[in-house]
């Protein structure tokens, strides 16, 4: 029996566990910098992930399991999203049995919860934040299963480990769609993680949250899980657009020096997304919560227009 892919698995969970608030953190200190203002530093997420875990959890007298289960269900299949996706090896277990499609839900059921949770308490914010999440949802989901369906249709699988391994081998040629794909899954992804223009994490502002004011009721540990899932998330769609569209140094030998150089290579294309995020984030100001609807129409245009693409020149 061969334990590589499960090791590889193992390992690449611990890296997304452990990771993705150092990457945080490194956008947080880049964005800091390009503002003239002082950093906190690159640790900063993990202090304040370690802080709430020592607070008390504080929950409503009508709080149903609802709002006590979402945060263990959205850490779990955020945890599970990243055993799925190729980042080190296109040999993962949970790769093989999963597709695009298994992503994109899973993503979704955390959504749905999430939403849940911000109205089962019955607050006036909770209740606006779940309205506007899932607005936001119902454009950003097609577009992004239709930008990786562009990928699926060139490639002749769903398979996130095929799809790799077909652009990685050099089977597929640099054309018209895997521009438009790639350009409607950066406007995704600002979506998807709640982003500036979509949405500012570090906003402070009630009317103008989207996110956050699904979670104002969250504290202790559930405030934990769900920031670390957060965080989590933000790096798992840095990573699935470096995979997809630039997958070079994955790990296509089974070997520990392969997995060696594909950390490395993951940490380079995270540092260089890191810079891209906050240039965007830095050129841009959020967006009124009517225009949305033409900055998710315009990453499914473009994602259309990738499909379109594929079937005429190809």
């Amino acid at each position: 029996m061969n334990l590589y892919p499960f090791m590889t698995e193992i390992l690449q969970i611990m890296i997304v566990l452990g990771i993705s608030p150092a990457f945080v953190g490194w956008v947080r200190m880049l964005k800091c910098w390009s503002q003239g203002r002082t950093s906190a530093g690159l640790f900063q997420p993990y202090r304040d992930i370690r802080k709430l875990f020592a607070k008390n959890v504080v929950l409503a007298e009508n709080a149903s399991w609802v709002f006590r289960f979402t945060p263990y269900l959205v850490f779990g299949t955020t945890v599970l999203a990243g055993g799925i996706i190729p980042m080190l090896s296109v040999d993962l277990p949970l790769s093989a049995t999963a597709d695009v499609i298994v992503l994109v839900a899973l993503f979704a059921i955390a959504r749905f919860f999430t939403a849940l949770a911000g109205m089962d308490i019955g607050t006036a914010f909770g209740g606006m934040g779940s309205s506007r999440e899932m607005t936001i949802a119902s454009l950003a989901e097609p577009a992004m299963l239709m930008a990786i369906f562009t990928l699926s249709l060139a490639c002749r699988s769903t398979s996130l480990s095929q799809i790799v391994t077909v652009i990685f081998s050099g089977q597929i040629q640099l054309r018209p769609y895997l521009a438009f794909a790639f350009l409607a899954f950066v406007l995704i992804s600002l979506a998807e993680t709640g982003r500036i223009p979509v949405d500012n994490p570090a906003t402070h502002l009630e009317l103008t949250m989207v996110h956050e004011a699904m979670i104002l009721e969250y504290s202790g540990r559930h405030l934990a899980l769900i920031e670390w899932a957060g965080m989590m998330k933000l790096m798992l769609f840095m990573a699935l657009g470096a995979v997809l569209f630039f997958p070079w140094g994955i790990d296509v030998t089974a070997t520990a020096a392969g997995a060696v150089r594909a950390f490395l290579f993951l940490l380079l294309k995270l540092g260089a997304s890191g810079v891209v995020l906050v240039l965007i984030e830095t050129g841009l100001a959020k967006m009124r919560l009517f225009r949305l609807t033409e900055f998710l129409g315009s990453a499914f245009l473009l994602a259309t227009l990738g499909m379109l693409a594929y079937y005429i020149l190809d």
